[in-house]
């Protein structure tokens, strides 16, 4: 699985809010789409506000340096006139992301550029959040046959 990081407040605008859009100078490579990421939100913000105040989502906890959701990446096309707004951006490629999951826990990490692997123990602490105990069965005494 590879994660994806993002600069706030558009992490939390994708993991908390209605962004489902990230604008990239480059396409996703063909092998990624349809895929799993992770979600990661940046150490540093990002220079540009949100498009819109209205847009912030309610809350916005502003958790830096940590993996905060998973998603899939979806799909990938180039800029064009008005698509994907408000957030898509002219001259970039616009990366959907759908069925964004936010995790329980954020899971500190260092991230990085592109699309990057996280360690296995970033994993580990990610899938151990959506991980579900299979169902119990009540036991059977003796007496009850």
């Amino acid at each position: 699985m590879r994660a994806l990081t993002i600069r706030q407040p558009f992490a939390d605008a994708i993991v908390h809010g209605t962004k489902r859009v990230e604008n990239r100078s480059r396409t996703v490579p063909a092998r990624h789409l349809g895929t799993a990421i992770l979600i990661h939100a940046g150490k540093a913000p990002h220079a540009l506000e949100l498009p819109s105040p209205d847009l912030a989502p309610n809350p916005a906890p502003d958790v830096r340096g940590a993996i905060l959701a998973t998603a899939v990446l979806d799909s990938c096309h180039p800029a064009a006139d008005g698509c994907c707004s408000p957030w898509g951006m002219t001259d970039f490629w616009h990366w959907v992301l759908r069925d964004v999951r936010p995790l329980p826990r954020p899971v500190p990490a260092a991230g990085a550029l592109g699309l990057w692997i996280p360690p296995a123990n970033v994993l580990s602490d990610v899938q151990v959040q959506f991980w579900e105990p299979p169902p119990t069965r009540p036991r059977t005494t003796e007496a009850a046959r």
